[in-house]
């Protein structure tokens, strides 16, 4: 589904982020499940990552950050929220029996706070510490947290193609926050988990809402190879 200037739903997306962070912005998140329920939306692109953002864009979204979400009068901030509330609105996000919503709702928050912080956490001392001599001590205090909450998660997959019995919005958020590991072996030492993410990131819906952040990018920095 096509980004459409004139539908009813509103994504925030930044117009510049550096280079590595092409493809891994979080209104990917929203895009893709909106996707996936065919559902048009409009951008609002805002200033770059490290740009100032006006009174008026942090009253919707506290910290600077993307996405907001707005229609209907709603204005939503934080992916986890905006996810429920589009699962909320059509099953295919969401299962509608009380047990397959809230196992769903479960993994979205497990997502959140329990992998994505170590793997962050990862990621943040490798910029925050490059070519300063004391990463490599701090990335090897850090790690082996983030690999451990992998295996765990990995015994939990097992062998299912999905974290429950269908793709559910849990699913969306943990194969974007896998694909966002700062070290591609944390992944790759499971290979369900490898496979988890392939899967994931081969869906029509998925390669729709990276080529529509890509294109954004594109358009507004022309210069971007």
């Amino acid at each position: 589904m096509p980004v459409d200037p004139h539908a009813a739903i509103e994504v925030t997306a930044f117009k510049w982020v550096p280079p590595f962070a092409h493809g891994f912005v979080k209104d990917m998140r929203i895009r893709w499940a909106l996707e996936e329920i065919a559902t048009p939306y409009r951008e609002r692109l805002i200033g770059g990552i490290f740009e100032d953002k006006s009174h008026d864009y942090l009253a919707d979204q506290p910290f600077g950050q993307v996405p907001v979400y707005k229609a209907e009068g709603i204005s939503l901030f934080e992916t986890g929220s905006i996810l429920i509330h589009l699962g909320e609105k059509d099953e295919r996000l969401l299962p509608r029996d009380p047990s397959g919503r809230g196992r769903a709702i479960s993994w979205i928050i497990a997502a959140l706070n329990s992998i994505e912080p170590t793997l962050s956490a990862l990621m943040l001392v490798g910029h925050a510490g490059a070519q300063k001599d004391w990463v490599d001590d701090a990335k090897n205090a850090v790690r082996p947290f983030a690999e451990s909450r992998l295996e765990m998660l990995s015994n939990a997959l097992g062998t299912k193609d999905w974290l429950e019995d269908r793709f559910t919005i849990g699913d969306l958020v943990m194969i974007d926050v896998l694909r966002t590991a700062p070290e591609d072996e944390l992944v790759a030492a499971h290979e369900n988990l490898s496979a988890y993410v392939e899967r994931g990131t081969s869906r029509p819906a998925f390669k729709a809402a990276m080529a529509a952040q890509l294109d954004a990018f594109a358009r507004n920095n022309p210069d971007m190879e």
